[in-house]
């Protein structure tokens, strides 16, 4: 097996992204408000089958404690064949990472590997690495520095995002993320073998919201849309580009579901 810095590389091949589509209801009466205004989306790419991955596994954890930071767990599905099919991998997540090596035009697409702000690419289990990438990326060219805000009502969340504070900051596309916090799975088979190791705020589902175009907008989303088995959380973010060109972050909001 190919590896670089500690790293899983990925097989080269192309996979199908995806669209999701979700209801549209009327807006009521908000309650409960989400934390907003983070520093830092924080993205990782990591396997079950990966024997490098659990420290950035940890790492991840660590920063699902940080108000400040948005992070996420996307597991890839193409290191299935080593012996180990990951129980929490989907294909559209290994497609959101070839996208983003495709709109930094390099090749480095491996596990563990995290993204910060959509922008900045470094290995998962580089602590010092991650908070230096969120302290470069943090506020610069219009990176996190559209409010969103999102709260529950009923069976609904409400998602508002604010006008743009840069003029150069006038477009991006909204999508919500429902997310388990904590998931303990135990490895029997594959480079992990016997271990038991915790997944945190693990994406479960990711829909499109909308698109936003630099005004205040807003939009609902029905629960049922999100929730699955182990859903307890949701996230918001919104980011230039597109699904297929994926660009920097420009806000998010994360809020509990219980």
């Amino acid at each position: 097996m190919t590896t670089m810095t500690a790293s899983h590389l990925i097989p080269r091949w192309s996979g199908a992204l995806w669209s999701g589509a979700l209801g549209i209801c009327a807006i009521i009466a908000v309650i409960r408000p989400a934390e907003a205004d983070p520093r830092a989306v924080v993205e990782l790419f990591t396997s079950q089958g990966c024997s490098s991955c659990p420290p950035a596994d940890q790492i991840i954890g660590d920063l699902s404690k940080d108000p400040s930071v948005i992070a996420l767990s996307m597991p890839i599905d193409y290191w299935d064949y080593l012996g180990w099919k990951d129980t929490l991998a989907d294909s559209r997540f290994s497609a959101r990472q070839r996208a983003y090596s495709r709109m930094r035009g390099d090749r480095e697409v491996y596990t563990p590997q995290v993204v910060v702000n959509g922008s900045t690419h470094v290995i998962g289990s580089d602590r010092a690495g991650i908070e230096n990438a969120i302290g470069k990326t943090d506020k610069g060219n219009g990176v996190m520095s559209v409010p969103v805000t999102m709260s529950l009502s009923g069976k609904q969340i409400n998602v508002s995002v604010a006008a743009s504070k840069e003029p150069t900051v006038s477009h991006g596309e909204v999508w919500i993320c429902s997310i388990a916090k904590s998931v303990p799975i135990a490895i029997t088979r594959g480079e992990n073998r016997g271990q038991q190791v915790t997944y945190h705020n693990v994406v479960r589902n990711l829909l499109k919201v909308g698109d936003w175009t630099g005004r205040p907008e807003s939009w609902t989303v029905p629960i049922e849309n999100l929730t699955r088995d182990g859903v307890d959380g949701a996230v918001v973010y919104v980011q230039d580009g597109s699904r297929e060109r994926p660009g920097p972050m420009l806000g998010a909001a994360y809020t509990s579901l219980h």
